[in-house]
């Protein structure tokens, strides 16, 4: 080595040293702290456990939308949140038996009116709760039963619930999961949903279907209303897709094994980034990551979804999330990401964060 080299190379290695002895990285790659996206805000916490989100948009001043979340207790609540994690105490709904997961749907006739509304399912009454928004006041008679003839250990115990409604026709239907079930292909129930002219929701069994491998339970149930499919989570299993129609058929459309997760797949959500893309978030609960896939497949099969990225978050052992693309305000001005943590809040993300390389500016 001549000496001009090892001078080089002996000034590399003090300057290596002086870093280490700074603290400072040596690179400009981001620590492993760094890589945890962070939310905008955090909720106020809730009494017991939370556990599912949903957003509700405000049609008249976006910037006054809602967030819907789940206290999931013997002692339950559905509670209520502005965009900065607030709770609007007026709207809580309380006393609810047990209450996993909440989803909303929008216009659902009811006499000579439209309404939009949020259900949930109280696991230890059986019965599907369903609410108007935004006043959040009690629509179904005090709950509508369902499950109903089930007779297995804690196969009427609810848990996932989705609302979908058909563009054809506008008819909204709830699919809805339970603790445990059948693995014959009938472990989802859909109902149609009813608006009566009296003021109440009625609901019809309309299909059972869905796979199950026996494992462990779903919970976790999305929709994708414009291009028609249901996504749940065989927790520990994969991913499983089939048509939100009843009338399109019990196929499985696909399954994503979950092969890359820690331990159990969880909580999902899809973003809409128009023209049917987008992409399907998975919450990899154990890892406090969110694994992203395409919405619109892959290869040009609409059915093949590979793993695009994992994004690690700063929730813990999250069960439940929820995203839009709208832009709500200048905290979200691309879109809003929620999703719950086990110390009984939720964190709402920046899209545009938890997309990452993937985000395209609108």
């Amino acid at each position: 080595m001549t000496s001009k080299y090892f001078s080089q190379s002996l000034l590399a290695l003090l300057t290596l040293f002086v870093l280490a002895c700074s603290g400072k990285p040596t690179t400009d790659q981001p620590t492993a702290e760094s890589e945890v996206v962070k939310p905008v805000f955090v909720t106020e916490p809730t009494k017991h456990d939370t556990d599912d989100p949903a957003i509700w948009v405000n049609p008249d001043n976006i910037a006054e939308s809602l967030i819907i979340g789940t206290d999931k207790n013997v002692d339950g609540a559905l509670y209520v949140y502005n965009l900065e994690g607030k709770i609007q105490q007026d709207k809580v709904v309380r006393n609810l038996k047990r209450p996993n997961n909440v989803d909303i749907e929008y216009g659902l006739t009811m006499g000579d009116k439209s309404v939009d509304i949020a259900v949930t399912g109280e696991r230890l009454t059986h019965n599907m709760r369903v609410f108007t928004l935004p006043d959040m006041k009690p629509v179904d008679g005090g709950g509508i039963p369902v499950f109903e003839g089930e007779a297995g250990v804690e196969y009427r115990d609810l848990m996932g619930v989705a609302l979908y409604k058909r563009p054809s026709d506008g008819a909204i239907f709830a699919i809805m999961g339970r603790k445990t079930g059948p693995t014959d292909g009938t472990y989802l129930w859909q109902y149609l949903l009813t608006g009566n002219a009296d003021g109440t929701v009625s609901a019809e069994l309309v299909r059972k279907f869905g796979k199950y491998s026996g494992l462990n339970e779903i919970e976790a149930i999305a929709v994708d209303n414009e291009l028609g499919y249901v996504y749940y989570s065989d927790e520990g299993v994969g991913l499983r897709k089939y048509y939100a129609d009843p009338e399109k058929g019990n196929e499985e459309l696909a399954f994503v094994p979950n092969e890359a997760f820690a331990e159990d797949n969880e909580g999902i959500s899809i973003y809409d980034a128009g023209n049917g893309k987008g992409y399907i978030l998975v919450s990899d609960q154990q890892a406090n990551e969110f694994h992203i896939y395409p919405r619109e497949g892959s290869g040009g099969n609409p059915h093949n979804h590979p793993l695009l990225k994992q994004v690690k978050v700063s929730t813990n052992e999250s069960d439940g999330s929820e995203t839009s693309h709208l832009s709500f305000n200048e905290n979200f001005p691309n879109g809003l990401f929620v999703a719950m943590s086990d110390n009984r809040t939720f964190h709402l993300y920046r899209w545009e964060d938890i997309a990452g390389d993937l985000f395209k500016k609108k």
